[in-house]
């Protein structure tokens, strides 16, 4: 299995990076390379940046209830490309084809419960009254470890806190 596209996504387009620059993705097990990545520039990642904030004001000005559809949309999706998710990690990181897999899965399961998170309050406790202003805060730069690049709770505790 070889990546298929290289490129990046920026303001909902795919495209290369600046200069047609890529990186080899090399498997460990085999020190073979699997295939190429776009290698962003910092006109690459300022672009990514303008586009985000771009997008976080149409995420913001979105109904909470919305936002959890597109949300669990995105773990259906994860939970279909489970395998195929396992089979590139496995050849990324050497990680056992099984993790890998139950990391798609649970990365899936983690995505759902942020989105219903962003959809409920729930008090700590019967005697005590809350009040809780959700207010989305902005753009924020995420980067994952390489060898649990999908399985990463911040990320969408931050997608739920902007509900």
């Amino acid at each position: 299995m070889r990546y298929t596209n290289p490129q990046l996504l920026i303001d909902n387009q795919w495209r290369n990076a600046l200069g047609d620059r890529t990186l080899p993705v090399f498997n460990p097990a085999t020190d073979w390379e699997i295939g190429r990545v776009a290698h962003a520039s910092i006109t690459d990642l300022d672009a990514a940046l303008v586009a985000a904030q771009k997008g976080f004001k149409t995420w913001r000005a979105m109904p909470a209830i919305e936002r959890c559809k597109i949300m669990h949309q995105a773990a259906v999706l994860m939970r279909e490309r489970a395998d195929v998710i396992a089979a590139l990690m496995t050849q990324e990181q050497g990680k056992p084809l099984a993790e890998a897999r139950a990391e798609a899965l649970s990365a899936a399961d983690i995505i759902d419960y942020f989105a219903e998170e962003g959809c409920r309050i729930s008090p700590r406790a019967a005697s005590v009254q809350q009040q809780v202003m959700k207010e989305p805060v902005g753009v924020v730069a995420a980067f994952t470890p390489w060898n649990f690049p999908i399985n990463q709770r911040p990320i969408f505790a931050a997608l739920r806190l902007t509900i």
